[in-house]
């Protein structure tokens, strides 16, 4: 696997994330306890072999740069090649700094990293997707079917709008590409293609000198005739965080050990920042049902069906149920929550009671107070 490149796309702002995608890009949205999204990506690819990841970055990346340091935790603190952070760049529109409006202009815009890649082949990685790939039989088959691109492609029910679906032909070709289809069909695309680096340059060149921006619309959409597009179907749980509601159905199916058993395979482990906690810990009267913890919880009261991330404290006789709490959230006694996404550093006041739904999810910000 000497010859495998990751790239991940760290750099789309998605507005239906509202608070949670206010301060940091989707790929470093926290999920399943101890994790962030990109975790799941940086992963896939350092499982397979992997030793070079660049990261395309664009706005409110702080969070991001935060959580990866010098990616020692994903083995890729090295002298030469590891981990690297592409800056962001931006074009000047009409209502000034804009972000990058296609995975195209991102490579244009560092062209000349992907001239210094000094393996065979690249796969690009979106950050926001939470899967466990065996990227490595993705690439051995994308080399074996002599495909110009391999696409992964998902067959599931968890279909939305805001995606990309393909229609596959014989021998596993794809045959039609939509984007953001009124009513989906075919396989959901899960933003992960496999590539050589020769063709790669070749068509990021091509594409910029005729000012197109997107991957989708103007290399899979356009030219599927012109080249050899082949699918590589996964059948494992795979989530992407585009909006609130898919993220609150996803975590909560985290709760399905099933699920969680095929997301965390033993043998392609999911690495993380490491959080140096203690274990959590329940209390004489508290009480815990059907749910995840990261270290460092304090829990006096009573969790049924929830998530919650390292160094959250729910005091006596308060209730947190179909819930989701990130870092350092505080549940005061007496506080009621359903249906709540807590981001870090909330402080839920005594006696408080806070409700949603399963279809209509609350979100708290970072660092409020109710």
């Amino acid at each position: 696997m000497k010859g495998l490149h990751g790239i991940i796309f760290a750099y789309e702002r998605r507005g239906d994330l509202q608070e949670l995608g206010s301060i940091r890009s989707s790929a470093s949205i926290p999920f399943g306890g101890r994790f962030r999204a990109v975790d799941f990506a940086l992963s896939n690819l350092v499982n397979a072999g992997a030793t070079d990841v660049g990261i395309i970055l664009h706005g409110h990346y702080q969070s991001l740069l935060d959580h990866l340091g010098t990616g020692k935790d994903w083995d890729l603190s090295r002298k030469r090649g590891g981990l690297r952070l592409l800056p962001p760049f931006n074009y000047r529109g009409d209502w000034g700094a804009m972000p990058y409006r296609g995975h195209i202009e991102a490579m244009t815009a560092v062209r000349s990293y992907l001239e210094g890649i000094r393996q065979d082949y690249v796969v690009m990685m979106d950050g926001d997707l939470v899967a466990n790939l065996p990227v490595k039989e993705i690439y051995e088959s994308h080399v074996k079917s002599g495909a110009d691109i391999t696409v992964v492609c998902a067959n599931d029910s968890f279909m939305t709008e805001d995606g990309t679906y393909f229609q596959v032909g014989e021998g596993g070709r794809i045959t039609e590409v939509f984007i953001h289809p009124h009513t989906p069909r075919g396989l959901r695309g899960l933003g992960t293609y496999i590539v050589s680096k020769k063709l790669l340059l070749e068509l990021v060149d091509d594409c910029a000198a005729k000012d197109q921006i997107s991957w989708r619309a103007d290399v899979l959409q356009a030219r599927r005739d012109a080249l050899k597009i082949q699918s590589y179907i996964w059948k494992g749980y795979a989530a992407q965080i585009r909006s609130v509601q898919e993220y609150y159905d996803r975590s909560m199916q985290l709760l399905d050990p099933a699920i969680r058993a095929d997301l965390f395979h033993p043998r392609r482990p999911i690495r993380a920042k490491n959080a140096d906690l203690s274990s959590t810990y329940v209390g004489a009267g508290g009480r815990c049902v059907n749910s995840l913890f990261g270290d460092g919880c304090s829990i006096e009261g009573v969790v049924e069906n929830s998530i919650l991330f390292p160094g959250v404290t729910v005091e006596s006789g308060a209730v947190v149920r179909n819930c989701v709490i990130f870092k350092e959230c505080v549940i005061r006694k007496g506080a009621q929550l359903s249906y709540i996404i807590a981001d870090k550093d909330v402080e839920v006041l005594e006696g408080r009671t806070l409700m949603g739904h399963a279809t209509y999810p609350i979100v708290l910000s970072k660092g409020s107070k109710v």
